[in-house]
């Protein structure tokens, strides 16, 4: 009996999703450390993508990073604001669903996210080169 409940709680526990946004569901979700290599050239895409979060804003939760591969990540906003995600979610899965982007970002955003996300007045004032990045803007987002 012990183990049927046990066995239980966890498969409940694997069920357990947090929805923000837009209600979207997992279904043909790409890999986010696929996104570079779909985009190739194009400056935009429309995608529904899945991948493991870096970190997230400290201050409220406004952004988030997501892994790709080789050590980089992807910036993920969530669209006019309309939702932010807890800020203890570093390390879970989630899927979303928007529009992938190319853009350069920045010096000032990159210090006022470098603030965001806790680093030090030493290494936000070390931040002197704008960066070409590739973000995301979600529209739905599940936090598994």
């Amino acid at each position: 009996m012990l183990v049927a409940l046990s066995t239980w709680g966890q498969a409940a526990w694997a069920q357990n999703r947090e929805y923000f946004g837009k209600k979207i569901n997992e279904n043909r979700a790409m890999a986010a450390t696929d996104l570079p290599s779909k985009m190739g050239d194009k400056p935009a895409l429309k995608a529904k993508v899945t991948g493991t979060v870096e970190s997230v804003c400290q201050m409220k939760g406004c952004w988030m990073k997501v892994n790709l591969n080789d050590g980089h990540t992807m910036r993920v906003m969530f669209k006019e604001y309309a939702f932010f995600v807890p800020k203890d979610i570093a390390g879970k899965t989630v899927v979303m669903e928007g529009e992938a982007l190319k853009k350069i970002v920045s010096v000032d955003h990159l210090q006022h996210y470098a603030k965001d996300a806790g680093k030090s007045q030493a290494e936000i004032d070390a931040i002197t080169e704008p960066s070409e990045e590739l973000t995301f803007v979600a529209n739905g987002l599940i936090v598994k």
